[in-house]
């Protein structure tokens, strides 16, 4: 099912049960409330040491959040507290104050929670125009310095046909990303390991939550898990469940 070097490391899109137990069981975790708005770096400092004395090894990993991605006309902005400036300054990587500033936010709350991953999931309607690729090239060099600082990597997330091979591999070779996807319906196409999140049921553009994956689709996630190091991240609503049953069959094969 699975090459014996390598490492599957499976997790959650945020935590299923009470924190204490998820270190204990897990060896890392997508922290999805920074894409909506970023905690106070108090939270990350008091996750960090929760972590610590459970499991030292325990990995973070961060969403960015949604102001570098998404534009403000997103209906996940009903979920940010802050209020909103100039609408045309938010979203799509943008050359704008506010989105490097929420760059800058996302930054310092990584660091302090001792996390080196950072995922930017952008929506559907981020296409690979002109514009759009332009802002996303500039956006990444200009973060560039942050990310060797810190010793960051970058995942990418980018959803729809018109990312094709050829545009994905690209951008992620010309700027050391890493192509994130749902297994079960794309393939990933570059990236010095794999980074898979299972969202549940893709009906057309709309995903269904509200999912319990099959064994048999657990399976066939295990055979895409092809490189040294990959990550399988649970989004659906049966996450918790679904991430234990998928552990079972690494540890059993």
């Amino acid at each position: 099912m699975k090459k014996e070097t390598n490492v599957i490391k499976i997790g959650c899109c945020g935590f299923p049960i009470a924190h204490k137990k998820y270190y204990q069981e897990f060896k890392c975790i997508e922290i999805n409330s920074t894409f909506y708005q970023i905690p106070n770096i108090k939270i990350a400092t008091k996750w960090r040491k929760e972590a610590e004395i459970e499991n030292p090894s325990f990995e973070f990993i961060i969403k960015a959040w949604q102001i570098i991605t998404h534009k403000s006309s997103s209906f996940t902005y009903r979920r940010m507290r802050e209020k909103i400036g100039n609408k045309d300054n938010y979203g799509f990587f943008s050359p704008t104050k506010e989105v490097f500033l929420a760059w800058e936010r996302t930054r310092d709350f990584a660091v302090e929670l001792g996390c080196k991953k950072i995922l930017f999931q952008c929506p559907a309607s981020f296409t690979p125009e002109e514009k759009n690729l332009k802002n996303l090239y500039s956006f990444f060099n200009k973060i560039k310095k942050d990310k060797e600082k810190h010793g960051f990597d970058f995942i990418i997330e980018v959803r729809g046909e018109k990312w094709d091979e050829k545009i994905v591999k690209k951008i992620c070779d010309g700027l050391n990303l890493v192509h994130c996807v749902d297994p079960l319906y794309s393939k990933s196409y570059c990236g010095k390991y794999r980074y898979y999140r299972l969202h549940g049921l893709h009906i057309g553009n709309r995903l269904d939550y509200n999912y319990t994956f099959s064994d048999k689709e657990l399976k066939k996630v295990l055979t895409m898990c092809d490189k040294k190091i990959n990550y399988v991240m649970f989004n659906n609503s049966t996450m918790y469940e679904d991430a234990k049953r998928l552990k079972a069959m690494v540890n059993s094969s």
